[in-house]
């Protein structure tokens, strides 16, 4: 337990991870508790300053135990029940506070009360849930997704079957009853009606439902949104926005010509594979009960954008999706993709996004949330290799077991003064490349970590 706690003290807070000096307020600990538990976990460490993360350690930790348990009990509903450890630090001790991603969302601050007190963890910050997040908290406690649900004032005459018969060909042929089977549309008594889901794949007036189910597409000239080189919105059954959206990038990127037997190939700034991956997930995993924004694709000179609406399903984060972890918002729209072949395997695409920039030189694809969307970033030039600096790379040896080390510890490997070597680890602290733990940078004591 104490080498994992010293390794979070080495990391930034975040969406799983926030740093209190004290119990000041009892609100401020109650709502991030909740953003945690209705989201993807996350631990609190009290007795750490949350700005300079420097360890002030708790006077009292008993007594602030018993009141954190009395606290969690009597101001949260539904009731958690958070693991707290007292961690001993030195000569003092840090109360760890850890919740896990909760079956039983949405939970609440009691004294807000169920619609106010709703709170979800974006970035490091807590944000009040507002109506189409609660919405979607409770389908995922019912085991339902959005896309499932039944359109019942429509019929089965909403689905475009012409335009779904047209995508399918290549794949098999479909009949009427293939539309229920795939849950495009689904029987209401003795009425067969369209799903959302139907509606956002192949509906025939799809726009007057759902005004922001389109792809939006812009070239910019240069590495921001100032200048506007060209725009254009692609509307129709998701399944071909990917293609229509990849046509517009044709139209703005120099794409190579590669002569290979037995056929030439293309080559893109940015692996095409990666592309396709990045905008397959954006359609499938977009949020299309949000308002107000669509899938947006935004090519500059430097980097191609992706961005859909929808922050990631609850109860995960970036490290999971990039290990492979998956879990669906649009059970209905995946299905379909899955059957149209343009997705292999569920929770694939993240790691063949990575594997296909690494391979073609380039950076990672950068995954985040933003607001209350997901982003891909994929980029088009190498970054600039540095010298090899021989003392850093040491260090970067040293660090590399997690453990923490010591300045004199580090300063023996390097075979530097100490003096010299705290310089060294100042600079490199600075870059972000490693973090510090102690009480200060006075701290003769503070040990060293890799940066996450």
């Amino acid at each position: 337990m104490t080498a994992k706690v010293e390794q979070l003290l080495a990391q930034h807070e975040g969406k799983t991870l926030e740093f209190k000096a004290c119990l000041a307020e009892p609100l401020p600990f109650l709502k991030t508790l909740v953003a945690f538990a209705n989201s993807a976990g996350g631990t609190i460490i009290f007795g750490v300053e949350d700005k300079t993360r420097r360890v002030l350690g708790v006077d009292d930790p008993l007594e602030l135990e018993a009141r954190l348990a009395n606290l969690v009990s009597d101001g949260i509903r539904p009731k958690l029940a958070p693991d707290i450890e007292i961690h001993p630090w030195r000569r003092t001790h840090l109360l760890v506070v850890r919740v896990y991603p909760s079956p039983v969302m949405p939970h609440y601050v009691r004294a807000l009360g169920p619609e106010n007190g709703v709170f979800i963890r974006v970035g490091s910050s807590n944000r009040q849930a507002d109506r189409v997040i609660l919405d979607e908290m409770r389908r995922l406690a019912a085991q339902r997704s959005f896309d499932e649900e039944p359109l019942l004032d429509l019929d089965s005459e909403a689905i475009d079957f012409r335009a779904a018969s047209e995508l399918f060909a290549p794949v098999r042929r479909l009949s009427q009853q293939d539309l229920e089977i795939l849950g495009l549309t689904v029987r209401h008594r003795s009425k067969l009606v369209p799903t959302v889901g139907g509606m956002l794949l192949f509906g025939k007036n799809r726009l007057r439902l759902f005004p922001d189910a389109y792809l939006q597409a812009a070239r910019f000239g240069g590495t921001n949104r100032t200048r506007i080189h060209d725009t254009a919105d692609f509307d129709g059954p998701l399944p071909a926005l990917a293609d229509r959206a990849i046509g517009f990038l044709r139209k703005h990127e120099a794409v190579a010509i590669e002569i290979k037997a037995p056929r030439h190939q293309e080559r893109w700034p940015v692996p095409l594979i990666a592309i396709r991956e990045a905008l397959i997930n954006a359609l499938v995993h977009a949020d299309y009960a949000q308002r107000g924004a669509p899938i947006r694709l935004a090519v500059f000179d430097d980097r191609i954008e992706v961005e859909n609406p929808g922050l990631l399903p609850f109860g995960l984060t970036i490290e999971d999706i990039r290990a492979g972890v998956s879990k669906l918002r649009n059970r209905v729209i995946a299905r379909v993709f899955k059957e149209l072949g343009l997705i292999e395997q569920w929770g694939s695409g993240i790691g063949r996004m990575i594997t296909v920039c690494k391979e073609a030189g380039l950076p990672e694809p950068v995954f985040e949330e933003v607001g209350l969307h997901f982003r891909v970033t994929l980029y088009k030039t190498p970054a600039p290799a540095e010298a090899p600096d021989p003392i850093e790379k040491a260090i970067f040896e040293l660090l590399a077991d997690g453990s923490g080390y010591t300045t004199a510890q580090v300063a023996k490997v390097i075979r530097r003064t100490p003096r010299a070597t705290r310089a060294r680890l100042a600079s490199m602290v600075a870059r972000g490349l490693v973090q510090e733990v102690g009480r200060g940078p006075q701290d003769p004591k503070r040990k060293y970590y890799l940066a996450k």
